[in-house]
């Protein structure tokens, strides 16, 4: 009978994501043991590889089409919107109050970015940020010159590490990849002012103004030194640097699983840039599981435990110290983190972040962007003139 009962409100939660590189499954797997050993219910995963512009869609397509998972992972944002207008997305208000979520999560954006009209609808899980140069220690000694100390040294070093039979700069042949670098280079080689005119103000007339004419500048230096970068996905990138393959990539700090996959040590193999060495700028974007509505009383209660689970300290540390995010909480001790985690722990803590541009711009404006930019690193024709008159097009009609 005992075992009867139990079995009756063990469940199996099923949970989807995009985390599939070494350095993503190692962290995912935290989460799922911590689910497996606190509760009497199993963690069922459900991976799709491919990187969030893959999955997103099939995920939204299950939800709507009436096969909804019990949880899944989407960015901090406006990705679920219309999910939660639609009312497909659970209200998570009473878990969110009776853990403080309000009083622990900082920056406090992170959960304004969960909350449609005074409600709460997921709970945020990290901080990423995209701000960040990461460069191989080994290329640049191959090439017999100095490791940059920022973008300008960085795009001066090109010529030395092609001559040296090195790629100057990794990059996947992915929409996600090339815009999430334009907007890097926006924040961080620009003031944050032109950035938020840009992604929260929607204002065309500084989307097509001299400032960002650098930015399109240098998104044209960056087509050319990733011209031989022939990978599609992110990690595959990152590894060109692990390799000393190529000198830099513009990349997130979920890069730093990679490295640390690889045994490598921040400071001795490789270096991260904040801010592009520039302005020491971040977005503060990230991950958030939501859970949708579902008819099964025995895994609604299973995802009550989950996204509780998530916001615990010891499941924020767990997780962040393998994906290299940094947690959501801000009372949380993150001693055993590499310098480079250091690094985003004190400019978050100075108060130097920023929204990320998932929580500004919808995913139809998204889209257009990342669709503008894998025709820009495609072909070297289109002039960064052009290609500014598009985006500030785009940006007119962004909501």
């Amino acid at each position: 009978m005992l075992a009867l009962s139990v079995s009756t409100h063990a469940a199996e939660l099923e949970v989807t994501h995009w985390w599939t590189s070494g350095g993503e499954a190692a962290a995912v797997a935290e989460l799922a043991k911590a689910f497996d050993e606190k509760t009497e219910h199993t963690w069922v995963d459900g991976a799709i590889a491919g990187s969030g512009s893959t999955a997103r869609p099939i995920m939204i397509s299950r939800i709507t089409g009436g096969d909804p998972m019990a949880a899944t992972q989407f960015n901090h944002g406006r990705q679920a919107e219309e999910l939660v207008e639609a009312g497909l997305m659970r209200d998570l208000t009473d878990i969110a109050e009776a853990g403080n979520w309000r009083e622990v999560i900082n920056p406090p954006t992170l959960l304004d970015a969960c909350t449609v009209d005074g409600r709460v609808y997921c709970a945020p899980l990290n901080i990423h940020s995209w701000q960040w140069l990461w460069l191989s220690h080994k290329a640049y000694e191959d090439a017999g010159i100095p490791v940059p100390t920022n973008w300008d040294e960085f795009v001066a070093a090109a010529p030395a590490l092609v001559e040296a039979g090195k790629i100057p700069m990794a990059m996947g042949k992915q929409g996600w990849q090339q815009s999430g670098a334009f907007n890097v280079m926006i924040l961080s080689l620009l003031p944050a002012e032109v950035y938020l005119s840009v992604y929260e103000d929607k204002d065309a007339e500084v989307a097509a103004g001299p400032e960002v004419a650098r930015i399109f500048q240098a998104a044209a230096a960056a087509r050319e030194m990733s011209a031989e970068s022939n990978v599609q996905d992110w990690n595959q990138a990152t590894n060109l640097v692990i390799t000393g393959q190529a000198g830099g990539q513009i990349m997130g700090d979920w890069a730093q699983g990679e490295f640390q996959v690889a045994g490598m040590t921040a400071g001795e193999d490789y270096t991260c840039l904040p801010g592009l060495g520039v302005n020491k700028t971040l977005q503060t974007g990230g991950d958030a599981f939501y859970f949708p509505v579902l008819d099964d009383e025995e895994l609604t209660a299973a995802q009550g435990e989950l996204a509780a689970l998530l916001l615990e300290p010891e499941t924020q540390v767990a997780f962040n110290l393998k994906k290299g995010s940094l947690p959501v909480r801000g009372d949380v001790d993150l001693e055993a983190a590499n310098d480079c985690m250091k690094k985003g722990l004190e400019i978050l803590a100075s108060g130097d972040a920023l929204p990320d541009v998932n929580i500004l711009i919808s995913s139809d404006t998204r889209v257009q962007i990342e669709e503008l930019f894998v025709e820009f690193f495609a072909d070297s024709s289109i002039t960064p003139e052009d290609a500014q008159a598009r985006y500030a097009d785009i940006i007119a009609d962004a909501d």
